[in-house]
């Protein structure tokens, strides 16, 4: 898929690596519909790329339905689904308060797991109708894990259940979707810059940069967004979880 042929939703495009990607996909002549739960932030973000926003809490069904079908009405079709929408949830099984509360697990894996199938398969069943393209396809599908996935650290149970959901639904999403010409991938990413880090310590941003073999710092935003743009113009990407961390391998704690 050619990135100007793009009309895209992106949950979490307010802020982060889903505006990266609004942003990369804008400059190369895409449109885009922001999904983000932060009124102020969407709007702005939404207005500087001449997109729209759709306040949207991912984890209503009702609500992304609602949304996905006035974002194709707003962006005259749908052909891409990118969801970033994402929160920590951090917290240890058994901390100093006490077992964790299951409501905190719950809540993680509504957001990062749920809200990403919950999304997917809204603009999934638009996608489905779109006239085919180059080797039959309607659209394209990528979602957000993490490396924590495969090294989630102590304190991360919750975030790591999640984002390894994100990776397991990844191939048998790609294999139903396959008789559409929707393509599913996904991205796991390593320790990227992003609002969170930005209120980091100077040496906890270090000693996070130090901890990545090669480059040693932290990924860029426009990295993650250049891999988006990669897993939309080779349709030979599907049902693939790509890993995008500088080598690095989470330590226990």
């Amino acid at each position: 898929m050619q990135l100007n042929q793009v009309k895209a939703i992106i949950t979490g495009g307010a802020s982060g690596l889903g505006h990266a990607v609004a942003q990369h996909l804008v400059a190369n002549g895409g449109h885009v519909a922001l999904f983000d739960v932060n009124e102020e932030k969407g709007q702005a973000a939404a207005q500087a790329l001449s997109g729209r926003f759709f306040r949207t809490d991912v984890t209503s069904e009702e609500g992304v339905a609602a949304n996905v079908n006035a974002a194709k009405e707003a962006l005259g079709g749908l052909n891409v689904v990118i969801n970033c929408a994402g929160i920590l949830g951090a917290g240890r099984v058994l901390g100093k308060e006490g077992p964790m509360a299951l409501g905190t697990f719950a809540s993680t894996v509504m957001v990062n797991l749920v809200g990403s199938f919950n999304v997917a398969k809204a603009g999934a069943s638009l996608m489905q109708h779109n006239e085919a393209g180059e080797d039959g396809e309607r659209g394209v599908i990528i979602n957000t894990a993490s490396v924590a996935a495969y090294e989630g650290q102590i304190g991360q149970a919750a975030y790591s259940a999640s984002k390894g959901g994100v990776v397991g639904m990844t191939l048998p999403m790609a294999r139903e979707l396959s008789r559409f010409g929707i393509r599913v991938a996904t991205i796991a990413p390593g320790i990227f810059w992003t609002p969170m880090v930005d209120g980091m310590p100077p040496q906890v941003q270090e000693s996070l940069s130090a901890s990545i073999p090669f480059p040693s710092r932290l990924g860029k935003p426009e990295e993650f967004a250049s891999t988006v743009a990669f897993i939309l113009g080779n349709r030979y990407i599907n049902g693939e979880t790509i890993r995008l961390d500088g080598a690095v391998r989470l330590q226990p704690k």
